[in-house]
């Protein structure tokens, strides 16, 4: 059996943040993750960040990751990758498969940060090869300098959508269109604006109908979509492409919470369904804490800020305080409000305070 002070589930932004900050404050960190490269979604990002020097702007995406894994090697956090967090034991312990054994975990704290699943379309054809999810394609992209496929139709105008459809033209592929079903384009402008100065076409207002082909892609059905986002008949038109990506959200990855018995709700802005949390990234299970798109979709800076605050609240209640620990806390409470900014704020719960029972559960 392994003790440790902290368990952290997930080494993306959020994981890398809680871990780094509870190490700082000298507690014994053990990191795990089911993949062969720590780092998360960073690893795929080669666009500069926006926001501040706090949060690395205008560094890109894999170098922050380098940074952060530097830091967390300097600290003494110890990782353990291609390791798979599996569920809560009997006896309290949490166990891990590694390298191909079932290994118990006793930890005095957990902060999980299993981030989030990219959602499917279901539609004629759908199943066949030359559809997958954005996030997929930008992995062959970025991860292992793979083409998806040359003549691409990008399903969605997020923020995913948007830079994966600019990444991938970067690396050779042409988008021949961008359907979004909503009435205007989700993500930020900027992002858009790459897109349509090179001449993509945005069509607003437009879903995928149809994937038609003889074992693969060969050919996308689009068309309009009416105020209950129904496809128009008579609007359709056909587009060759031997590709269509899927960028239609993400839903927090909510199965170990679940097995720690954290309560959950509902907030369509932040994914769907998501484990209720406190101010400090506390579950409705005082020893698990949870950060990053578990927590709600958002962006990477925010994940960051949420892991760096569930690590040092971690710690702290493992009796590691620290200097100034309460306002390190209470900065990043700050930082987390400013991120997320006034708009943001009223998608999240209507700009309000949500307390569940004596404060122990409630949202930022």
């Amino acid at each position: 059996m392994r003790v440790t002070d902290l368990l952290v589930v997930g080494a993306g932004p959020a994981g890398l943040g809680a871990a780094i900050e509870a190490a700082r404050l000298g507690a014994k960190v053990l990191l795990v993750d089911e993949n062969l490269k720590a780092g998360g979604q960073l690893y795929k990002q080669i666009h500069k960040f926006f926001g501040s020097g706090a949060h690395y702007a205008g560094t890109r995406g894999f170098q922050i990751a380098d940074i952060l894994l530097g830091q967390a090697e300097e600290l003494g956090v110890e990782t353990w990758l291609d390791t798979r967090a599996l569920g809560l034991l009997d006896d309290g312990t949490v166990a891990v498969l590694r390298k191909g054994k079932v290994e118990p975990v006793k930890a005095g704290k957990i902060i999980l940060a299993t981030g989030a699943k990219e959602n499917a379309l279901a539609f004629p054809g759908w199943t066949l090869p030359g559809v997958m999810t954005a996030g997929a394609a930008q992995t062959f992209s970025n991860v292992h300098g793979t083409l998806a496929g040359k003549r691409i139709l990008m399903v969605g105008s997020g923020n995913v959508g948007l830079i994966v459809s600019y990444q991938l033209m970067q690396a050779g592929a042409e988008i021949c269109a961008l359907v979004e079903a909503a009435p205007q384009i989700t993500g930020y402008l900027v992002h858009a604006g790459k897109i349509q100065r090179a001449g993509v076409p945005v069509y607003t207002g437009h879903t995928v109908v149809e994937a038609r082909g003889t074992g693969e892609v060969e050919e996308a059905v689009i068309a309009q979509v009416d105020e209950r986002f129904q496809p128009i008949p008579g609007t359709e038109r056909a587009l060759a492409v031997d590709t269509i990506l899927l960028a239609v959200g993400l839903n927090p990855r909510t199965e170990l919470a679940a097995m720690f018995r954290c309560q959950t709700t509902y907030e369509g802005a932040l994914g769907g369904i998501l484990p209720v949390h406190d101010g400090w990234m506390r579950s409705t299970n005082p020893d698990i804490y949870v950060c990053g798109d578990l927590a709600g979709v958002e962006e990477a800076n925010t994940a960051l800020e949420e892991g760096r605050l569930a690590g040092v609240h971690a710690a702290c209640a493992l009796g590691y305080h620290g200097e100034q620990a309460q306002e390190k806390m209470n900065a990043l409470r700050e930082s987390l409000r400013s991120l997320r900014g006034g708009a943001h704020a009223l998608r999240r719960l209507s700009g309000k305070e949500r307390v569940i029972e004596k404060g122990e559960s409630a949202y930022v």
